[in-house]
């Protein structure tokens, strides 16, 4: 066993038998570099990556290439999930050196961390134009000896373009008071629909082709957009992608919860791992979807989703659990997927017609094997076989209980069970937010267990610094931008739910903090790490929008959040220099930029401030978070409360009043919620 068997980390124990002497990312390990005068071999993955456990197989346990890696390097093991910012540096090094990223990511580097070569994959034997592992290890290792001087020199040019990345989507020649100036107008809000529409797949749903992520930013953008703008084509294309998706293999048809991504255009076969934030960013969007449209299909998708979560990916403790592997007994999607005969065993004769529904045949639609899909809706399918609604949906019901009782006895994948703070944020918004829509009262009690652990377990002392994540008892590393990001904005989703004040206040100090302790003055924006962290090579800003939001954009909405419900003019300041300094880059490239073009929006359309005054003040709020209002603030109070702008001076009395506002001027308040959306209506 090597030092990994001390780490907390699922995918470093994983590598813990490995005969490849590891360090995790710690100090000892650089001063042994630099002791020895020998290169550094980082080596970056995850423990659901599948190529990542493939190369561990191929080369990190074969003790020949084990001991060509220990003579020669000081070798580290890096999960990209406990350390992004190492993942960010040395993925932008790759990315510069040769065109394309990945994982696994490995990069080698001087002692002092700057990298010199980097690469994804490598093959135990050469082929399809890479070297071998154990050939590129033995180049390196002469180089660095033999040819240092050319080595450093390659080094310091690839850290130099590194440091350049973060410019690439900044306008050129810009001041920050210039910045501030920006807003984002109609005509550039339409001039981002028309570049996002270029994007749309209009048979499938979704945007372009093959691989397919489910793309939740700009989805919701468009719901969004199509609110304020009443675009029909951009809430079909919302409707569309959603359904597919829906009814597709990338959803768990039996367990609910969607895959990571489809590997088609049609969103059937999935890369069959489950991430947490895919599906916490989904629920928030479903959530959302189903205020608009109130369809049962959105409901019952949040429904089987969060019943997915608090099945397998919620501890005792209340903390959600990072990952479900894509492979269990050493075979993709072994798990989830089946052969008509096993289907027919356990169904009798209610498998055909069960069959039928989920795409079921003796060839398979996979490998052999059958994904289970949907090609029709309920209503249709019911239709087309004579049948009421009612008892086709109850039988499929039933059927799909039996599939998952018999699948439980399976070999269950491998789970990634560390907590991490931002990604449990993003999960807690998303219970909030189907506490918004559905009305479920457990769903709140959820997410305010949840940011409770949060808020007591990633705590570094008494002050507002956090730690990134948590396993048995234990948190460590110190949180990163979108950890206090996600968190926040989760605060605030949370007390627009219960409108306890103590959540508003706690997300209006980590804003502090983070203004202080991650922004660079220079630009406005904000570092991924903190003024505290000095183990990584340099400082970056993660600027657009990938798998999750960036921690910038998401910081660039809670700014134009708080600077409302606190009336903090400078927030609203550093919001609005933020978004100039992206505008063309969101006007530009809006998939990659989805967040900042509905922070976008926020500028464009109208914005509500909204206080509800009364005796069953809470009870009316909730009614009226039931319906979607993008681009609001909302408080509660049973009677006038001077601390907050949106607050004072509105007197309740005997009945409740709903005070509808824009920059705190308001209109004459209404009793009803009736009332009220008529005033937020576009």
């Amino acid at each position: 066993m090597n030092r990994l068997q001390h780490e907390s980390s699922p995918y470093l124990q994983q590598h813990a038998g490995n005969p490849v002497d590891w360090y995790a990312w710690k100090p000892e390990a650089f001063e042994r570099a630099a002791e020895e005068d020998k290169p550094i071999l980082v080596s970056i993955g995850y423990s659901t990556c599948h190529w990542c456990h493939v190369m561990e197989r191929e080369s990190f346990e074969d003790a020949e290439i084990a001991a060509l890696m220990n003579e020669h390097f000081i070798n580290i093991k890096v999960d990209r999930e406990e350390r992004p910012d190492v993942d960010q540096i040395y993925m932008d090094a790759c990315q510069v050196f040769t065109g394309q990223g990945g994982w696994p990511l490995n990069c080698f580097l001087m002692p002092d961390g700057r990298p010199f070569y980097a690469g994804t994959y490598f093959p135990p034997q050469a082929a399809h134009s890479r070297p071998s592992w154990r050939q590129l290890l033995g180049y390196l290792a002469r180089a660095y000896r033999e040819e240092r001087e050319k080595v450093e020199k390659q080094a310091n040019q690839l850290t130099a373009r590194i440091q350049r990345t973060d410019e690439v989507f900044l306008q050129e020649d810009f001041s920050l008071e210039m910045a501030a100036q920006t807003s984002f107008s109609e005509e550039d809000q339409q001039r981002i629909f028309d570049n996002m529409k270029q994007h749309f797949d209009k048979t499938h749903g979704g945007f372009g082709g093959a691989p397919k992520f489910p793309n939740t930013m700009p989805l919701e953008y468009l719901l969004e957009y199509a609110h304020h703008y009443q675009e029909q084509e951009a809430l079909h294309q919302v409707g569309r992608s959603l359904d597919k998706m829906i009814r597709g293999g990338i959803y768990d048809q039996l367990g609910g919860g969607f895959a990571r991504y489809a590997t088609d255009r049609a969103w059937l076969i999935p890369h069959f791992e489950k991430m947490l934030y895919d599906n916490g960013l989904l629920v928030s969007l479903i959530a959302d979807a189903y205020k608009v449209t109130r369809r049962p299909l959105y409901r019952e998708t949040i429904e089987e989703t969060l019943r997915f979560i608090e099945r397998e990916m919620t501890s005792p403790e209340g903390g959600f659990y990072s990952a479900l592997d894509a492979d269990s007994e050493g075979e993709e999607g072994k798990f989830y997927v089946w052969e008509k005969a096993e289907i027919e065993e356990v169904l009798g004769e209610e498998a055909p017609l069960f069959c039928e529904f989920y795409g079921v045949t003796e060839a398979g639609n996979w490998e052999g094997k059958n994904i289970l899909w949907r090609e029709q809706s309920i209503p249709a399918f019911a239709v087309k076989k004579g049948m009421e609604e009612a008892a086709l949906r109850e039988q499929l019901k039933h059927n799909r209980e039996q599939l998952l009782e018999r699948r439980s006895l399976r070999v269950r994948p491998g789970l990634d069970d560390k907590i991490l703070l931002g990604w449990n944020a993003l999960m807690a918004a998303a219970y909030a937010n189907a506490y918004q829509a559905l009305r479920e009262p457990a769903y709140l009690v959820t997410a305010r267990r949840n940011l409770d652990l949060l808020l007591e377990r990633f705590r570094k002392g008494e002050g507002p610094a956090l730690y990134h994540t948590y396993k048995g008892g234990n948190a460590q590393y110190d949180a990163f931008l979108d950890d206090y990001a996600y968190l926040i904005a989760a605060l605030i989703d949370v007390y627009e739910s219960c409108f306890e004040e103590r959540y508003l206040q706690e997300a209006h100090r980590f804003a502090q903090y983070v203004r202080a302790h991650f922004m660079e003055k220079e630009s406005g924006l904000f570092y991924y790490t903190g003024t505290e962290q000095s183990d990584v090579l340099l400082r970056k800003k993660e600027l657009y929008d990938s798998a999750v939001p960036s921690g910038n954009s998401t910081m660039a909405h809670n700014l134009l959040r708080l600077s409302t419900l606190f009336d903090d003019r400078e927030m609203h300041r550093e919001a609005l220099t933020m978004l100039g300094q992206l505008k063309e880059a969101v006007q530009k490239y809006p998939t990659t930029f989805a967040t900042w073009a509905r922070a976008g929006l926020t500028l464009a359309a109208p914005s509500w401030e909204i206080a509800v005054i009364g005796p069953r003040a809470i009870a009316t709020a909730n009614d009226l978070k039931a319906h979607f209002i993008p681009n609001h603030v909302m408080m509660t109070a049973t009677e006038s409360d001077d601390r907050y702008p949106l607050l004072a001076g509105r007197p309740g009395g005997d009945s409740v009043q709903i005070y509808i506002c824009q920059q705190y001027a308001c209109q004459r308040p209404v009793s009803e919620v009736e009332e009220a959306l008529k005033i937020v209506s576009p």
